[in-house]
């Protein structure tokens, strides 16, 4: 069964960075543009960034934009978040999907 693995996430301090994996498992990994979401417990799921099929096109949350890469290597079946300049409410659980299949998601947590 196709799946999404993540990987990368960990405690890091303000103003820091982390680079976060997603490893797809099954088929045609690029035709499906991806998306990074988070979500803190009690909270609904927020996208984060997301990318086209060819990487022509991304987008952010306002909250991220300036600190946030998203990339993808469809060779590789791979996707990508770089996060810099990381802040105490980037706090959450940091999950890829492609709109069908999502994995479980790394945690995240910015604290000094």
């Amino acid at each position: 069964q196709a799946q999404f693995v993540e990987s990368g996430g960990g405690l890091v301090r303000p103003g820091g960075s982390l680079r976060l994996s997603c490893t797809y498992s099954g088929s045609h990994f690029g035709i499906y543009a991806m998306n990074w979401y988070r979500q803190v417990p009690g909270t609904r799921r927020e996208l984060v960034a997301r990318i086209t099929t060819d990487s022509s096109t991304t987008q952010y949350h306002d909250s991220v934009r300036g600190r946030f890469t998203i990339s993808r290597d469809n060779a590789k079946a791979m996707a990508w978040l770089q996060m810099n300049n990381l802040r105490p409410e980037d706090t959450a659980v940091y999950i890829c999907d492609n709109d069908y299949v999502h994995g479980q998601g790394t945690q995240v947590t910015v604290s000094s």
